[in-house]
């Protein structure tokens, strides 16, 4: 199955990537690699993790303080990568 990733998503793996590289650039390189072999697996995979808050999406816990939420269609498509104290979802996106 395809993933692809929503610009939105694309964007909060710059600024986790830029926000940790500040204080540790080899940490920072090993969470998004981290990120991203996750988000690979979802190809084989995707339905392994967790049915998501809100409705039709699916979250993955891929380190402790970060979630990537993704939505399985013909494809899966990254939606957003939170840290996990963000309030999710905003009552906004329900």
């Amino acid at each position: 199955m395809l993933v692809d990733w929503r610009p939105r998503a694309r964007r909060r793996l710059k600024e986790i990537y830029e926000s940790i590289e500040e204080r540790d650039p080899g940490a920072a390189e090993s969470l998004v690699e981290l990120i991203r072999e996750a988000v690979i697996t979802l190809a084989e995979n995707p339905y392994i993790y967790r049915p998501g808050r809100v409705p039709n999406t699916r979250e993955m816990v891929v380190h402790p303080n970060y979630l990537v939420i993704n939505r399985v269609s013909d494809r899966v498509t990254v939606l957003n990568v939170l840290h996990a104290r963000i309030r999710y979802p905003r009552e906004n996106e329900n």
